[in-house]
């Protein structure tokens, strides 16, 4: 089971939540901590999650999930309101970066992804839930590529190849069902010719 799965299955599942994105982060400057929750010294793993409540209305939180060296389980460290979201800054609009920064009401994280394409799949996920659910007062998306906050977007382009993909489909029945229908009009033709020789030739018969 991969870790996100893993998340999915322990942190929001017994909870009523469904985990809509993950990316595991790691900090632009790594904070000095001299011990650790599970009473030791050691690496651990981090990962920025997006949820949202299986019950209406539905309510969307981001949590910061993380594991650590020695033990099985993944446990939430700290946990907003999308609401108090504040700002994504995506770094660098012209290319795509790891990096990426987000700013709560009482928090600012400088994060880095373990790599570009999952951090922009992740600001994608979060700018289009952001745009659904939030009626107002949504959070500011600054240096962010124009492909992750709409246009020739992961979201778009998936529900475009699936569209092509029918469309395609239907094209080459209609063309077979054209191949069929010309195959057939042959057939009767060439059957109706076979008749008309059989009903000459019986009339020639009949005259000799």
């Amino acid at each position: 089971m991969s870790a996100k799965a893993a998340i999915h299955k322990e942190v929001f599942v017994p909870h009523g939540e469904k985990m809509l994105a993950a990316v595991q982060v790691k900090r632009k400057t790594k904070k000095k901590i001299p011990f650790l929750a599970t009473g030791g010294q050691g690496d651990y793993l981090t990962f920025i999650c997006l949820s949202v409540t299986n019950k209406k209305p539905a309510l969307l939180t981001i949590t910061k999930v993380k594991k650590f060296q020695g033990s099985p389980a993944f446990v939430k460290r700290s946990q907003w309101a999308i609401d108090q979201l504040r700002q994504v800054n995506g770094i660098d609009s012209n290319k795509d970066s790891p990096e990426f920064d987000l700013t709560f009401d009482t928090a600012y994280d400088q994060w880095v992804a373990g790599s570009a394409g999952e951090k922009c799949t992740f600001v994608q996920i979060l700018h289009h839930t952001c745009q659904r659910y939030i009626p107002s007062r949504k959070p500011e998306f600054v240096n962010c590529q124009s492909k992750l906050l709409g246009g020739n977007s992961i979201l778009h382009s998936a529900a475009d190849s699936v569209t092509s993909a029918v469309q395609k489909a239907s094209q080459a029945l209609n063309e077979r069902g054209e191949r069929l229908g010309r195959a057939e009009e042959r057939t009767a033709d060439m059957m109706n010719s076979a008749e008309q020789f059989a009903v000459t030739a019986h009339k020639e018969e009949e005259l000799l």
